[in-house]
């Protein structure tokens, strides 16, 4: 039971506040593809765009899958549209 209440509190995307027991359910629920979990748990498309935790949900699916990490990494990352310098968002514009 300990055990279950630990995984509430494991977060394994930190930019969309996703646990290790969501990750799990979706997994077992039957979402074998990485794609399909980036979209039902929006997982890697923070900041990040799955930097941080790519390589960890990946682990996480081929362990609790059985499948082989090439057949698993088949999402893509995505930088942004534009690069927005820190001052506009520091509010030091020069305008």
């Amino acid at each position: 039971m300990k055990g279950e209440e630990v995984k509430k509190d494991i977060v394994v995307c930190r930019c969309e506040d996703v646990t290790l027991e969501e990750l799990e359910a979706a997994v077992d629920a039957g979402m074998t593809d990485l794609e399909e979990i980036k979209r039902f748990l929006h997982v890697g498309m923070g900041p990040c765009q799955g930097r941080t935790c790519g390589r960890l949900i990946a682990r996480i699916v081929r362990e609790r899958t059985r499948k082989s990490v090439s057949d698993l990494m088949s999402t893509s990352q995505r930088p942004p549209l534009v690069s927005v310098p820190i001052r506009v968002f520091l509010g030091e514009d020069d305008e």
